[in-house]
């Protein structure tokens, strides 16, 4: 590692804290600003202040967040606090700003553990400053087209990544193919976790394969043996023999899934792929790709070397994270908040609200933003008919800087024109849609959630995520 200049250490630490300290008193999240003000003294403070840590990368489409929050508790159930960016600032910037604002103003990190949400795009300047001991890679899909294009530009993103640290374990979602390509020809140890063709619960539908249709490596069209959702499951080209890798760690039967969260039964495997044990686990959280991000966690223990047993028992009291799945009470009324952002994850939630067996209010929240990804035609691939014609959903309210583009999605989905309602100001959203007394479910993207969001926290009481860690 390059020397770093003590003195410089010294005012990138302190400027860090002190941008922090005044964006908080002014209500302000300070998550990439200090950072940026870290860096104005030395550009690889985060290689100083990351020095000597056990961390765990996730990057990935779908899922960062939510795996990263299952790791995190489980090692606080476990009487360790590890520093994680929560808010899910995940570019340089922010990381930079979490390890730098916890760091001793030598430099010295105070924690020996970190959980880190990293940006697909940001990897490649992230990963060899903090030389994790393990990337966890949660799948791919089209996301953002006017940021980072097409999914293949986004796996070679991450393939710069893991270039750069050799040594790091990949931990890799054996039933994405373009995932799972990532471990062909590196010289990093690589470990497989994935759901089964066993798995009774998967769905055996063709859904949306155009994200990975064809081969990654001779272009012919995929075979499916089953699918889970999107273009994930047993995937096998017919014409090279590139096909799905049979994982460490493996769901090998779905027994249910609920809205309370889903029991699974997982087959753990040697590095000879003998079979160990298994053992059936609770995940406290709903929906199939919560499954995913949960046996993404499992697997990422055991690439760290941590005790399994701490994180297959913490799964059951793991909490909705930061806008995902997380829900509020506002005058009696239960809302719940789920990102969307992109055609696959927006299907796994519409089917969600779907399956709910009872009436219901949909609330779809969709701007344009930079952050958000500017254009906004992804929202016509997903399938917004799932709720659109759902009896059980009764009011429709759209709201953002694109709503009236929503709007138009969902009549043309069928939506019945008279139930749906615009409005703009989130003040005033909050009130109208919890006024019907029915659970509410929240669609918004990344944005639109962050605003809407700071609105409903406000109102119940509830913390705003930097003083809601426990790290801080």
């Amino acid at each position: 590692m390059k020397k770093h200049n003590p003195f410089k250490i010294f005012l990138s630490v302190a400027a860090c804290r002190l941008t922090r300290f005044f964006l908080r008193i002014l209500h302000r999240g300070g998550t990439t600003l200090p950072g940026r003000s870290a860096m104005l003294f030395d550009k690889k403070i985060l290689e100083v202040v990351s020095r000597g840590m056990k961390i765990i990368v996730v990057t990935g489409t779908n899922g960062k967040t939510t795996t990263c929050s299952m790791l995190r508790n489980s090692l606080q159930e476990s009487g360790i606090e590890p520093l994680s960016n929560i808010s899910g600032a995940n570019l340089l910037t922010g990381i930079t700003a979490e390890f730098t604002a916890q760091a001793k103003l030598t430099g010295k990190p105070k924690k020996r553990y970190a959980i880190v949400e990293c940006d697909e795009g940001a990897l490649k300047k992230v990963v060899p400053l903090i030389k994790p001991r393990a990337i966890v890679v949660t799948n791919l899909f089209r996301d953002q087209l006017d940021r980072y294009g097409e999914v293949m530009h986004t796996l070679e993103e991450i393939k710069k990544g893991i270039a750069l640290v050799p040594k790091t374990i990949l931990c890799l979602n054996a039933d994405c193919s373009l995932t799972a390509s990532l471990g062909t020809d590196v010289p990093n140890p690589v470990y497989y976790y994935g759901i089964s063709t066993d798995a009774g619960s998967a769905d055996s539908s063709s859904d949306s394969l155009s994200d990975a249709k064809y081969c990654i490596k001779c272009g012919a069209e995929y075979v499916y043996d089953y699918h889970t959702y999107a273009h994930l499951g047993g995937f096998r080209c017919p014409k090279c023999g590139y096909k799905r890798i049979k994982p460490f760690t493996e769901v090998t039967s779905i027994d249910k899934i609920a809205a309370k969260g889903s029991d699974i039964t997982v087959q753990f495997h040697n590095n000879k792929m003998q079979k160990t044990d298994s053992e059936k686990i609770h995940i406290g959280l709903p929906a199939l790709y919560n499954i995913y991000n949960g046996i993404a966690a499992i697997a990422a223990y055991e690439c760290a070397g941590w005790k399994r047993q701490a994180i297959t028992s913490s799964l059951a009291n793991v909490n909705s994270s930061f806008g995902r799945m997380e829900t509020f009470n506002y005058n009696n009324v239960e809302i719940q908040m789920i990102l969307v952002k992109n055609p696959a994850g927006c299907n796994q939630s519409l089917s969600y609200l779907s399956s709910v067996n009872e009436d219901y209010v949909a609330v779809f929240c969709l701007n344009d933003k930079t952050a958000d990804g500017h254009d906004i035609s992804w929202i016509w691939d997903a399938d917004h008919e799932l709720v659109a014609n759902d009896p059980h959903c009764k009011f429709i309210y759209v709201s953002g800087t694109r709503a009236t583009d929503m709007r138009i999605r969902l009549k043309y989905a069928g939506a019945d024109e008279s139930k749906i309602k615009l409005i703009e100001k989130e003040s005033e959203l909050l009130e109208e849609m919890t006024s019907h007394e029915l659970p509410v479910f929240v669609l918004p993207n990344y944005t639109s959630m962050l605003s809407l969001r700071a609105v409903v926290s406000q109102a119940t009481g509830k913390k705003e995520f930097w003083k809601d860690q426990k790290n801080k």
